[in-house]
Protein backbone atom coordinates (compact mmCIF):
# COMPACT_ATOMS: atom_id res chain seq x y z
CA UNK A 1 0.00 0.00 0.00
CA UNK A 2 2.91 2.36 0.71
CA UNK A 3 4.17 2.06 -2.89
CA UNK A 4 0.71 2.83 -4.25
CA UNK A 5 0.39 5.81 -1.91
CA UNK A 6 3.82 7.12 -2.97
CA UNK A 7 2.82 7.07 -6.64
CA UNK A 8 -0.61 8.58 -5.98
CA UNK A 9 1.05 11.38 -4.01
CA UNK A 10 3.46 12.03 -6.89
CA UNK A 11 0.56 12.33 -9.34
CA UNK A 12 -1.63 14.71 -7.32
CA UNK A 13 0.06 17.85 -8.61
CA UNK A 14 -0.02 16.62 -12.25
CA UNK A 15 3.71 16.64 -12.99
CA UNK A 16 5.14 17.10 -16.48
CA UNK A 17 7.58 14.24 -15.77
CA UNK A 18 7.10 11.34 -13.36
CA UNK A 19 10.27 9.78 -11.95
CA UNK A 20 9.84 6.16 -10.80
CA UNK A 21 12.69 4.16 -9.28
CA UNK A 22 11.82 0.45 -9.17
CA UNK A 23 8.16 1.21 -8.38
CA UNK A 24 7.02 -2.41 -8.10
CA UNK A 25 9.58 -3.65 -5.57
CA UNK A 26 7.72 -5.38 -2.75
CA UNK A 27 4.39 -5.62 -4.59
CA UNK A 28 2.54 -8.89 -5.07
CA UNK A 29 2.16 -10.10 -8.70
CA UNK A 30 -1.40 -8.77 -9.06
CA UNK A 31 -0.53 -5.31 -7.71
CA UNK A 32 2.60 -5.26 -9.89
CA UNK A 33 0.55 -5.98 -13.00
CA UNK A 34 -1.99 -3.29 -12.09
CA UNK A 35 0.76 -0.75 -11.56
CA UNK A 36 2.43 -1.55 -14.91
CA UNK A 37 -0.96 -1.14 -16.60
CA UNK A 38 -1.47 2.22 -14.90
CA UNK A 39 2.01 3.38 -15.91
CA UNK A 40 1.23 2.40 -19.52
CA UNK A 41 -2.06 4.32 -19.36
CA UNK A 42 -0.36 7.43 -18.00
CA UNK A 43 2.29 7.26 -20.70
CA UNK A 44 -0.31 6.92 -23.46
CA UNK A 45 -2.13 9.92 -21.96
CA UNK A 46 1.00 12.01 -22.59
CA UNK A 47 2.84 11.92 -19.26
CA UNK A 48 6.61 11.63 -19.63
CA UNK A 49 7.91 8.90 -17.33
CA UNK A 50 11.52 8.20 -16.37
CA UNK A 51 11.55 4.66 -15.01
CA UNK A 52 14.29 2.49 -13.59
CA UNK A 53 13.64 -1.25 -13.59
CA UNK A 54 15.45 -4.57 -13.61
CA UNK A 55 12.55 -6.11 -15.55
CA UNK A 56 13.65 -5.99 -19.19
CA UNK A 57 10.30 -7.35 -20.40
CA UNK A 58 8.63 -4.32 -18.80
CA UNK A 59 11.08 -1.93 -20.46
CA UNK A 60 10.43 -3.69 -23.76
CA UNK A 61 6.67 -3.32 -23.38
CA UNK A 62 6.44 0.19 -21.89
CA UNK A 63 9.47 2.18 -23.02
CA UNK A 64 9.91 4.34 -26.09
CA UNK A 65 13.63 4.60 -25.34
CA UNK A 66 15.89 2.45 -23.16
CA UNK A 67 19.31 3.04 -21.64
CA UNK A 68 21.04 0.02 -20.13
CA UNK A 69 23.41 0.94 -17.30
CA UNK A 70 26.17 -1.32 -15.99
CA UNK A 71 28.21 -0.21 -12.97
CA UNK A 72 27.08 3.39 -13.41
CA UNK A 73 27.87 3.65 -17.13
CA UNK A 74 25.46 3.62 -20.05
CA UNK A 75 26.46 0.58 -22.12
CA UNK A 76 23.59 0.54 -24.63
CA UNK A 77 20.75 2.80 -25.61
CA UNK A 78 18.01 3.02 -28.19
CA UNK A 79 14.47 1.90 -28.77
CA UNK A 80 13.64 -1.62 -27.57
CA UNK A 81 13.47 -2.73 -31.22
CA UNK A 82 16.91 -1.26 -31.98
CA UNK A 83 18.48 -2.92 -28.98
CA UNK A 84 16.97 -6.32 -29.80
CA UNK A 85 18.09 -5.99 -33.44
CA UNK A 86 21.68 -5.48 -32.26
CA UNK A 87 21.74 -8.95 -30.68
CA UNK A 88 21.80 -10.70 -34.07
CA UNK A 89 21.57 -14.20 -32.69
CA UNK A 90 23.59 -13.69 -29.54
CA UNK A 91 22.47 -16.05 -26.83
CA UNK A 92 23.00 -16.71 -23.17
CA UNK A 93 23.26 -20.27 -21.93
CA UNK A 94 22.53 -20.95 -18.27
CA UNK A 95 23.35 -24.14 -16.44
Amino acid sequence: MQRKLDIATALIHRPAVLFLDEPTIGLDPHARSELWNEIARLSKAGLSILLTTHYLEVADKLADYVTIVDRGRAVAEGTPEELKAELRGDSVNLR
